[in-house]
């Protein structure tokens, strides 16, 4: 597959908080240009009266969805739209040849009846697009380059998986921890529940509370990391079971995901964790692995696409503890959307996602 030069994009479910960052993100990409967006509740507005920052830089008005006018004015498209609903739309886009990067976890899991089971319900009990499933190539570029190239459908990841697998999965591949018993504790900003108003994301509620929700692997995000963990270590998906719990913080962006798992030799020097994290990450460009003492922080990876991710030894508990920081909006979703883009069509991976962190 040849490089394209520049390439026209649609952003579909642009009203969201993902929509929304995929347009800022989009404007300093020097070979997108953003050409449709659309959304069902804000159709007929101006992009600019539903995202007040992006007043006199993307003067566009939003447009329910049309599968025809994306494939007429679109050669790619970003589908962030929830779980079910986004299926039929990324449906009626392949079907038009339009490369798709879908935002949702509907094409993340490999398995329809995994599907079913993790995010199936009324409206929709079996997989609404099963048939695209072997087609999709789930999104970290720094575990699936490869696969990404000339991808016509790309599931990128959810927050916590990202942020998760980062932290772990190089430990896991090179045997220095086990995959038995592993657990997750992970912390979120309330931009990841979505802008669609809730109780437990109003200020009032959460601005003075921390809580973990969705316990006892009850959190769909569960599998999605399951599947990943497993085939770094060339198991099947079932065997492996994670215990991932999830907190609301009160801050808006970040993701801190902190992956204890236990050493298959518990004799190792204590520098080996950290040196199997830099070794697999020496050469991508969104990936730090901070310096031995350094612990990463929700505060120093703020608006942007990168990650900082710290690995230490407990030798009084036998324990490994494998952390990550993250932008949820950013390398969560729609950042790393962008840079799997730009994966599928061989351009550098950085291109429109350059900036430095937001610090304070």
């Amino acid at each position: 597959m040849s490089a394209p030069e520049r390439v026209r994009v649609a952003i579909i479910g642009a009203s969201g908080y993902t929509g929304g960052e995929l347009c800022r993100l989009l404007l300093g990409h020097p070979r997108a240009e953003v050409t449709a967006v659309m959304a069902k509740r804000a159709a007929g507005q101006r992009l600019d009266e539903v995202f007040p920052h992006l007043r006199g830089l993307l003067p566009l008005a939003i447009e329910a969805f049309d599968p025809d006018a994306v494939a007429a004015r679109a050669d790619v498209a970003f589908a962030a739209l929830p779980h079910g609903e986004s299926a039929l739309v990324v449906a009626a886009l392949r079907a038009r040849g339009v490369t798709t990067l879908d935002l949702s976890a509907d094409f993340r899991l490999h398995d329809a009846a995994a599907w079913a089971a993790w995010y199936g319900g009324k409206e929709h009990p079996a997989h609404p697009a099963a048939a695209l499933l072997a087609d999709a190539v789930y999104g970290v570029p720094e575990r699936h380059r490869a696969a990404l190239r000339g991808a016509g459908l790309v599931a990128v990841p959810g927050c916590y998986p990202t942020a998760s697998i980062l932290a772990v999965a190089p430990l896991l591949a090179a045997g220095l921890v086990s995959p038995d018993g592993i657990i997750i504790d992970a912390k979120s900003g309330a931009s990841g529940a979505g802008r669609t108003p809730g109780l437990a994301t109003h200020v009032p509620e959460a601005a003075e509370g921390v809580r973990a929700y969705k316990v006892g692997g009850t959190h769909r995000h569960t599998v999605e990391i399951e599947q990943e963990l497993a085939i770094a270590v060339g198991r099947e998906p079932s065997a492996i079971a994670v215990t991932f719990t999830p907190h609301l913080l009160p801050m808006t962006r970040g993701i801190l995901s902190c992956v204890y798992a236990a050493p298959t030799d518990a004799g190792r020097d204590a520098g080996v964790y950290r040196d199997a994290l830099v070794a697999a990450y020496a050469e991508e460009p969104f990936v730090d692995v901070l310096p031995e003492g350094a612990l990463p922080d929700t505060a120093h990876v703020r608006g942007s696409n990168r990650v900082h991710v710290q690995a230490v030894y407990d030798a009084r508990a036998r324990r490994v503890l494998a952390i990550a920081a993250l932008d949820n909006l950013v390398k969560g979703a729609s950042g790393q959307a962008v840079q799997c883009m730009n994966a599928v069509f061989g351009w550098p991976e950085t291109l429109g996602l350059g900036a430095a962190p937001m610090f304070p």
